[in-house]
Formats: structure tokens, sequence, C-alpha cells
């Protein structure tokens, strides 16, 4: 799949939650939710997730590869990193 869109849909100035974000693959699927979150070292992307039934938070939908999930986090922090420095 490849990743044609990615919509920064919130920035978020204050705390960890830095954005929301939606991310569309082969314009035919979309992920809503995914978040950007400020770490202790570096930014990193939170795939959409639910808590299940013993109150643990479970990803709804995730990469399956580090390869993957490397590649997508990269064009959405790159995405991030676009929309904050157009909001300057």
């Amino acid at each position: 799949m490849t990743i044609t869109g990615i919509k920064v849909r919130k920035l978020i100035p204050e705390g960890k939650l830095k954005g929301i974000v939606s991310v569309t693959f082969d314009n035919a699927f979309a992920v809503h939710d995914i978040k950007v979150i400020e770490g202790e070292d570096r930014l990193f992307v939170a795939m959409p997730s639910r808590r299940d039934d013993t109150g643990v938070f479970r990803d709804i939908v995730h990469p399956i590869s580090t390869e993957a999930r490397r590649e997508m986090e990269s064009e959405i922090l790159n995405a991030y990193h676009a929309s904050v420095r157009g909001q300057l």
C-alpha cells in the first residue's frame, strides 16, 4: 500500500499530544485519529486505539512490519512538521 495523502487535522501546542492526523492509502482507504505525541527524546506516532474489557488500550490498526512503521512514521512526522511551519 502506498500513502497517497496525509492530512494534519489538528495541531495542539500544549501538552504531550501534539497533533491528530489522517492518512489515506492508495486513494481508497483512510485511517483517522493517528496521534503525534511528544516522547522523552523525540516525537512519535501512535495508532488509533480503544480500551478493551480489561481496561487495556489496544491498537485498532497498525503497521505489521518495522519497515512499514518507520516509513509511515517518517511521512506522518514530515507532514506534521510542515504543518507546524505553515502555522508560524
